[in-house]
């Protein structure tokens, strides 16, 4: 499997992790950014510092659930995503995500390939912890 195929599988199975994350064991969660309740497969893995920067990419903090209108149709919703994470995380977690897209980072196949085996494991676990199910990839 090549680099750029092991990231856009990363990128799914990171994806299913945020959103599995923080929903509730009906499959439900709240969007960061407007706060209304969303079923899963209505949510998408929105991200605070825009996923370009891969030090950010892959970073649990920097990622949340978020309603697909917020992420795909109204620019990330950035106010609502920020009030968000203030509450999720405190007050000064924007200034810290912003600190850290500026570090380089280049992940190796090696390291690709053990993100993807760790988050679904994560996957599974959380999926069993919620009694949910959904097809994994």
């Amino acid at each position: 499997m090549s680099l750029k195929s092991k990231k856009i599988l990363l990128d799914n199975v990171f994806s299913q992790f945020i959103r599995l994350r923080d929903t509730d064991e009906n499959g439900y969660a709240k969007c960061i950014s407007c706060g209304y309740t969303k079923y899963y497969d209505d949510l998408d893995n929105g991200h605070f510092i825009n996923r370009k920067h891969m030090s950010l990419r892959y970073n649990e903090t920097n990622c949340n659930a978020q309603c697909h209108n917020c992420n795909r149709f109204d620019e990330s919703n950035f106010l609502g995503y920020l009030r968000g994470i203030k509450k999720k995380y405190g007050e000064n977690i924007a200034e810290q995500l912003e600190v850290c897209k500026y570090q380089t980072m280049h992940f190796t196949e090696f390291e690709l390939t053990e993100l993807i085996k760790y988050y679904r494991a994560e996957n599974k676990r959380l999926l069993k912890d919620k009694n949910f199910t959904i097809n994994l990839k």
